[in-house]
């Protein structure tokens, strides 16, 4: 089954612990990882790509860390999970193997299934702003960043 990998997974759930604290500054990885538990080379390498994409900036010296590089409505789930992973889900990789004219019909008709899946999956990713998440934590309290990554849009 398709999924977000757990690069994309751990970059949303660290790009919430940054929008949740926007008025803050710029805030240091290793406070981030500290709170999620996730390592600080990791989250070099995350936050590394994801400043290359513009959802982030960073700021040196004494104060220093990252904050977003503009509104988290102008941020979806897509733009985080495609920045740090550029593979792309399974799914589709799997299928584009099996999508020759000489393929079985089987197998062309998984990869075709696998495409439209992929489609909505990258619809639903971008349909989901870091807001959402951040107004989703709002209304849960004190539930934990990692849990939130399964939840669907505000609007929805």
């Amino acid at each position: 089954m398709m999924q977000v990998v757990t690069k994309g997974r751990l970059a949303v759930i660290a790009m919430l612990d940054l929008a949740l604290r926007v008025d803050l500054g710029p805030v240091p990885l290793a406070t981030i990882g500290a709170r999620q538990n996730i390592s600080l080379t990791y989250l070099e390498s995350l936050f590394a790509r994801m400043r290359r994409r513009g959802l982030v900036r960073s700021t040196r010296g004494p104060g220093g860390g990252y904050d977003l590089a503009c509104s988290a409505a102008e941020i979806t789930v897509a733009d985080i999970v495609n920045a740090v992973d550029e593979r792309g889900p399974r799914c589709a990789r799997t299928a584009a193997r099996s999508s020759s004219h000489d393929s079985p019909p089987g197998q062309r008709i998984v990869s075709d299934w696998c495409t439209d899946l992929e489609v909505e999956m990258t619809q639903f990713l971008a349909s989901v702003s870091l807001q959402d998440l951040v107004l989703q934590h709002a209304r849960c309290g004190t539930a934990p960043a990692s849990a939130l990554v399964r939840l669907r849009p505000a609007s929805a």
